[in-house]
């Protein structure tokens, strides 16, 4: 259903601005994080169009332990400046016939959960990230691993964060999500099966204290999309934008 789709999209961008913000304030308190926002973000399936999203931003951090709604880490180990973290996450990917016309006659492509490792390497103002996530309901029995490379520089009271990464789906995820079943081809819809694919992503974020006692986070993002999947007869794009606003401030 379309109103399962909008909501999807909304806790997914509000993830990424309280993920943002906290990383944005990595020497500031502990505590219960709040604040609002705006998201806005481009679909890849077919009969989709942008999406403005308003945006309610709920989250904790502690000393090892991050939530941000639906989405939990917890730091395992630290050794100087790298750490390890165990990774929990729902996938909202998932379609059903409702959705779009493009869909009719398939059969419904669930969400589900990941579950994984992730290890930060932090030298002076890089930022290194690789992680693996595990489908853990067995809705795909995928796999996704990601590697990003940050950088930070401050000017007055902004900070500027250029970020640019890849990732891996393996062949059983990209299939599930965007792959067509023989038995749901149709003569407008050809039977395909996805291969696994590298996708690539690269943006930057400017972040401020400034305004009303709380951070203020303005970003943007670009990702390309593997063959895999832009190939697919169910996409109409092999690329995308996002974008988002927010404020917000500890407890």
């Amino acid at each position: 259903m379309r109103v399962r789709r909008y909501f999807s999209a909304v806790v997914l961008s509000a993830a990424v601005l309280c993920s943002a913000t906290v990383a944005a304030q990595q020497a500031g308190p502990q505590g219960f994080l709040y604040g609002v926002g705006i998201g806005v973000n481009q679909e890849i399936y077919r009969g989709y169009s942008n999406r403005t999203i308003p945006l309610p931003i709920v989250g904790y951090r502690g000393d090892r332990l991050s939530v941000y709604g639906p989405f939990i880490s917890y730091k395992l180990l630290e050794l100087g400046n790298i750490s390890f973290s165990a990774k929990l996450a729902p996938r909202f990917a998932g379609f059903d016939e409702s959705d779009s016309s493009v869909f009719t006659g398939m059969a419904k492509r669930k969400d589900s959960l990941d579950g994984g490792i992730g290890v930060q390497l932090r030298q002076q103002d890089w930022l290194l990230e690789a992680d693996t996530v595990f489908d853990l309901l067995g809705n795909s029995n995928g796999r996704e691993s990601k590697l990003a490379v940050g950088y930070s520089y401050r000017t007055g009271p902004v900070v500027i964060e250029p970020k640019f990464g890849i990732s891996y789906s393996d062949s059983k995820l990209v299939n599930y999500y965007y792959g067509v079943r023989a038995d749901e081809a149709t003569a407008q819809r050809a039977a395909y099966k996805a291969g696994g694919t590298v996708n690539y992503n690269a943006g930057f974020s400017l972040s401020t204290p400034v305004f009303f006692g709380g951070m203020t986070r303005l970003g943007l993002e670009h990702q390309w999309y593997g063959s895999s999947i832009s190939d697919s007869p169910l996409t109409d794009r092999d690329s995308g934008l996002s974008a988002f606003l927010s404020w917000s401030t500890f407890f």
